[in-house]
């Protein structure tokens, strides 16, 4: 158990005596979630394809079990949330007296301003027999059902880690990201402020300083009045009741150092109508290949020496941001996987220039499937990503959509979520979906025309394989250029292309064509009960590479978001 509350100060000596739990119930309730996640009662595999409402209740478009699991973790359900938490685990009185624990279930994701959201998210499941099981596993822990294995103590240099935890925004706020240093240099900004991004909650940014266990706000501007903001609350919340807590209009995402310790951040900060200067009829390299539309989000960038933020339109959406190592810093982005282009900035153009338009490019993604070694012309594929309105995929569409053709290259359904930028400056991203898979960018001589794509798809029922495993979301590439990405399947998995037998280009290379470049490391916990071929019941949203072993644990050590493990999880 953990032990009292203790004040202190800097300097003083405390000793802190945790007890022991009395009895196994009052133990668990300090268990990680994934431990009680992994009291939810799965369908069979037999069960699949669904049925739909009339059937099994399960949506006729989950076609296996392992779909199915893909959306109750972090494509879907987890993509926000930590499921197996307290709160989580048991029903608030305002949905207690509801007919059911189904109906308790599709009540409360109906709640807050996320409501719609978790509402499409049970609608992809097919919410008769997904709130059924959900029901089921919140009532048999009300009526005293408890894990049915307990975690490991921490060993070895785990008893070394420290944490020291700040409240640094405000109680109706929540973040999702946070910079502390250049990931190109850890030594820029030492012991400097840390700058967190709110997402959908706030348009500031919260800022911590360490040292002095201060925080303060930084006022995030937008450029058009009308741009859009948070929804109202589809139905009252067990917390805030019809109170809409959400006021964001820029949704910022991901911040980034640069060099000279700027913060640039993904930001909204017009309407998502693109200007004319990214459609059909510019005179722009990219707009003249590929047109754009319409973008989510766009740029940012505060700079501490001035206190000034400027913002930067691009055309297309931005989600994650991150510096190349070359002579003009270029910021590559991800769209989050909607929008069908990877994006760029000219960081160096901009700085000299502030010409947002000559400083950005952007491509599709394009496969070399005639396999001549270059790009020319290719088969269009319709872009038909489902996304949330950041712009974020939603990982239920397929990454090829059309039959190659021998005679020309192959543009992917798809754009980037997860980003990685290798050693030899190839960019690296992840395709949301099932199986899904990992994209490698080469920009070539000149882009947006020479940049060349290669596809690999996580190995799933592939007979080369020696494990499955799907659903990629977080990814980082490591001083070798191995790329390291986690996955729903409740893997960290790393894919090493130079293990490649195969052909990496022409009308083979669409896939599952380097099932040996791919392996899979199980994450600790448990898994679902009747589960065997997977992993771990854990969720991971992200990971990254500590290539300057910052943590001590060695250097290009790969680290996973252990979401449903209170922590991190560490591969040595």
């Amino acid at each position: 158990m953990d032990s009292p509350k203790t004040e202190t100060e800097p300097g003083k000596l405390v000793n802190l005596k945790p007890t022991v739990a009395p009895d196994a119930k009052t133990a668990a309730q300090l268990y990680p979630a994934e431990y009680w996640y992994a009291m939810l009662k799965v369908p069979e595999k037999n069960e699949f394809p669904g049925t739909g409402p009339s059937g099994n209740g399960i949506s006729p478009n989950i076609k296996t079990q392992d779909q199915w699991l893909h959306l109750i973790k972090t494509d879907s359900c987890e993509s926000c949330h930590q499921l197996g938490n307290q709160y989580t685990r048991t029903i608030p009185a305002l949905f207690a007296k509801l007919d059911s624990p189904a109906q308790q279930w599709l009540r409360r994701v109906r709640s807050g301003q996320a409501g719609n959201a978790m509402t499409g998210g049970l609608g992809q499941l097919g919410p008769e027999r997904a709130t059924q099981l959900f029901g089921d596993w919140t009532d048999r822990i009300a009526h005293g059902a408890l894990p049915t294995s307990a975690p490991p103590r921490p060993q070895g240099v785990e008893r070394n880690v420290v944490i020291t935890q700040w409240d640094w925004a405000d109680p109706k706020a929540y973040l999702h990201d946070e910079i502390s240093t250049d990931k190109r240099n850890p030594k820029v900004n030492a012991n400097g402020l840390i700058y967190g991004s709110p997402e959908e909650s706030r348009d500031y940014l919260p800022v911590l300083d360490p040292v002095h266990n201060a925080i303060s706000q930084i006022k995030v501007p937008y450029r058009d009045p009308n741009t859009p903001g948070q929804p109202k609350p589809l139905e009252p919340s067990a917390v805030w009741g019809d109170e809409a807590i959400w006021d964001s209009h820029t949704t910022v995402h991901n911040p980034m150092f640069d060099e000279r310790g700027r913060v640039w951040f993904t930001s909204r900060i017009r309407p998502p109508e693109d200007p004319a200067f990214c459609k059909a009829g510019s005179n722009l390299d990219s707009a003249k290949l590929t047109p754009l539309e319409r973008s989510g989000r766009q740029l940012a960038v505060y700079d501490p020496a001035t206190k000034q933020t400027s913002l930067i339109n691009t055309c297309y959406g931005t989600h994650h941001l991150l510096f190349a190592h070359d002579a003009n810093n270029t910021l590559w982005t991800s769209s989050g996987g909607g929008g069908g282009v990877v994006g760029w900035l000219n960081t160096k153009m901009w700085d000299q220039t502030h010409d947002e338009q000559k400083s950005q490019g952007w491509t599709a993604l394009v496969l070399d499937t005639n396999g001549n070694g270059k790009r020319d012309v290719y088969v269009e594929s319709e872009q038909r990503v489902l996304t949330a309105p950041s712009g974020e995929s939603l990982g239920t569409s397929s990454a090829i959509t059309t039959k190659p053709d021998p005679t020309k290259d192959t543009r992917l359904n798809a754009a980037f979520y997860g980003l990685g930028i290798a050693p030899d400056g190839m960019v690296w991203g992840s395709v949301l979906g099932f199986p899904g898979g990992i994209v490698r960018l080469n920009p070539g001589s000149h882009p947006p025309e020479t940049a060349l794509a290669e596809y690999y798809e996580v190995p799933w029922h592939n007979p080369k394989a020696a494990v499955s495993g799907f659903s990629p979301r977080g990814m980082d590439v490591d001083g070798n250029g191995v790329v390291w990405v986690v996955l729903g399947s409740g893997h960290l998995a790393s894919f090493d292309r130079r293990k490649c037998k195969g052909p990496l280009n022409g009308p083979t290379a669409t896939g599952q064509h380097c099932p040996e470049g791919w392996t899979l490391y199980p994450t600790p916990g448990p898994n679902f009960a009747n589960l065997k071929e997977s992993g771990s019941a854990d969720s991971h949203y992200y990971d990254w590479v500590d290539q300057f072993d910052t943590l001590g644990l060695g250097k290009d050590v790969p680290i996973s978001t252990a979401n449903l493990q209170d922590g991190f999880a560490a591969l040595k």
